[in-house]
């Protein structure tokens, strides 16, 4: 199922999308808007945090409950930066008025939004959106439950190319501050540049916490693809731990900690300094096998 594209709106605007983690729904409208500290050192079998509802999130939470507050961001208004139809030299002065550390999720008097923001977006001039077959996986997923055979990765995978439900996203958790909003510019230019398709970043919570920012590709079965976005992410600056999520895994809501103990995240990518030219090291965590 192709999803619509997006409305278009100017740089100054909120968009206002639900059903998809990037927007790409059944219903888009826009109103106007008004006026770190790197992971801890993990091994390759210990489960990774992954994507988290926008502003992060407390140890403990179930996956049924980052789910529910992943599904409340999606709905809220968004702070998009639209290629396809806003000029590159306005990119600058959106990054400026919108910094990810001080976009609060619920609205502020004295942050840069009054009012909530599920997310903050970049969407490149060659974004399409194309989300595929959502509520035919969904389906699919709770007949699977219901037959009792085993909840496997392998049968998670199949689902999604029969759905064609390919996107995934490298995911990169950061605190509060300058290292946030830097990385966040990086990847955005690099969207702009069209060194990647679209990414997006979660406003900063009232208690603070962690906060992600979410790199697309369009199919986590391309392999090549997914290491090609990882390269240009860390061409962009960014050093700090990556995880490699795919689509399916959250919008049949299995997030950290669920009931069938499946670990999200394909791949995790480290900053090499001084190594290979792609300046990473990446390693399928299901095979423990290094790509890079």
């Amino acid at each position: 199922m192709r999803q619509p594209r997006p409305r278009a709106t100017p740089f100054s605007s909120v968009q206002f999308s639900a059903w998809h983690p990037l927007g790409l729904s059944k219903l888009s409208l826009s109103r106007p808007c008004p006026d770190s500290v790197p992971s801890r050192r993990m091994e390759p079998g210990e489960e990774l945090e992954e994507e988290d509802s926008p502003g992060g999130r407390e140890d403990g939470f179930t996956a049924e409950h980052l789910a529910a507050e992943a599904m409340a961001a999606d709905m809220d208004p968004w702070l998009v930066f639209d290629a396809r139809m806003t000029p590159a030299t306005e990119l600058d002065a959106w990054l400026a008025k919108y910094p990810p550390s001080q976009v609060t999720r619920y609205g502020d008097p004295g942050s840069p939004n009054s009012e909530p923001v599920g997310w903050i977006a970049a969407y490149g001039q060659g974004y399409i959106p194309n989300s595929g077959d959502v509520q035919g996986l969904q389906a699919a997923w709770e007949a699977l439950q219901t037959s009792g055979r085993p909840v496997t990765p392998g049968t998670l995978r199949q689902l999604a190319i029969t759905h064609q439900v390919l996107s995934g996203k490298w995911l990169i958790h950061l605190a509060p501050g300058f290292k946030l909003d830097h990385a966040w510019a990086g990847i955005a230019r690099a969207v702009v540049e069209g060194r990647l398709q679209v990414a997006k970043v979660s406003p900063r919570a009232k208690e603070g916490g962690r906060q992600v920012i979410c790199v697309y590709t369009d199919d986590f079965t391309d392999r090549l693809g997914v290491l090609e976005a990882d390269a240009a992410i860390r061409a962009a600056g960014v050093k700090c731990l990556l995880t490699y999520k795919p689509d399916v895994y959250t919008y049949l809501g299995i997030y950290r900690a669920n009931r069938w103990h499946l670990c999200p995240t394909l791949y995790e990518s480290r900053f090499q300094l001084g190594g290979s030219a792609r300046g990473s090291r990446v390693l399928d965590r299901a095979n423990n096998v290094e790509l890079t």
